[in-house]
């Protein structure tokens, strides 16, 4: 059991180094390029720090066989990663009040309650599969689609801000962009290996597999946006780090999709109290970020829905155990 641990946390590790690798060359990007910091961290970051969740859970349904772990790994990872933000604003609310942050991020989170919403459809109606050519699919998974790509679309429309700060290297927009690509290769491949190890600590502790899902995959699989936000709130591009919890929490429903597509044994959406738990302390959590977004002239109300945000967190791996 020691050694299941020490692979998990060397793991870990890796991931953590990956990620601020990654953050730092997205935030070059976002100084180098005309790209808008909610672009970068909302679409392209957002998307790389989620590849985790994505290769975990693909690795969950088809190489280890449990679906369970990635509707825990989704909707664990989305109450971590708003914890976050909660992080940033308890200890940079006073930065975060003088910083520029894009309006696109509040609709991100509006549109990831109704993918909530999607989600408790799939829990409850387990019959709703829908048989499309030579392919089944959820109509909660199509749903989630939908909304994601109007998702895209309003992000894709956003003008930004300039970010203020000069960029540190003097690397090219091509250099970056290789060195970006080959850390996220490293992170994925992390990842799967992580999945593997997560499960055999699921059956050793004896935890049912979306508990484990939501506690030991969706806090290692979130370090990359934990560790990418931090630093960027670092570098100064809160745009960029909220872009990047809200980017990642949205494109983490798009995981189920993947996760409905590949999965011939049944519903993706596994139907018991433990995910109905977390799926609510999700959409408590969203609402919350949602009052940050309007708190943004008050550093103390900023801070106190941060710290709510960590006990809703809290709260939600208490109730689900």
């Amino acid at each position: 059991m020691g050694l299941l641990f020490l692979e998990y946390i060397v793991l870990a590790v890796l991931v953590v180094y990956f990620s601020l690798k990654l953050s730092f060359y997205v935030d070059e990007l976002d100084k180098k390029t005309a790209l808008s910091g909610a672009f970068i961290g909302g679409i392209m970051l957002a998307a790389v720090t989620s590849l985790p969740e994505l290769f975990t859970s693909i690795t969950a349904v088809c190489i280890v066989n449990e679906p369970n772990l990635v509707l825990g790994n989704v909707l664990g990872s989305d109450i971590f990663n708003l914890v976050i933000i909660g992080i940033c604003l308890t200890f940079a609310a006073g930065l975060y009040t003088k910083s520029k942050v894009s309006k696109t991020h509040l609709y991100t989170l509006l549109l990831t309650v109704l993918m909530y919403g999607a989600c408790y459809f799939g829990i409850t109606h387990q019959n709703s599969t829908l048989n499309l050519l030579v392919f089944s699919i959820d109509a909660a998974s199509v749903a989630i689609l939908i909304i994601y790509i109007i998702n895209v679309k309003l992000i894709a429309s956003d003008e930004g801000e300039e970010n203020e700060e000069g960029a540190s290297s003097d690397l090219t927009p091509q250099q970056i962009m290789v060195r970006f690509v080959a850390f996220a290769v490293l992170l994925v491949i992390t990842s799967i290996v992580l999945t593997m190890v997560t499960d055999k600590i699921a059956d050793t502790l004896e935890l049912g597999k979306t508990v484990a899902g939501a506690i030991f995959l969706g806090v290692a699989t979130s370090l990359p946006e934990l560790t990418s936000s931090i630093n960027l709130v670092r570098l100064k591009n809160f745009n960029a780090s909220i872009g990047n919890v809200t980017g990642s929490n949205i494109f983490n429903f798009i995981i189920l999709v993947f996760g409905d597509l590949l999965y011939t044994g049944g519903s993706i959406y596994y139907n018991e109290a433990a995910s109905k738990t977390i799926l609510m302390f999700g959409v408590i959590s969203t609402f919350l970020a949602i009052g940050v977004m309007f708190s943004k002239k008050s550093a103390v109300l900023s801070r106190i829905l941060g710290l709510l945000l960590i006990v809703s967190y809290v709260s939600s791996m208490v109730l689900s155990m």
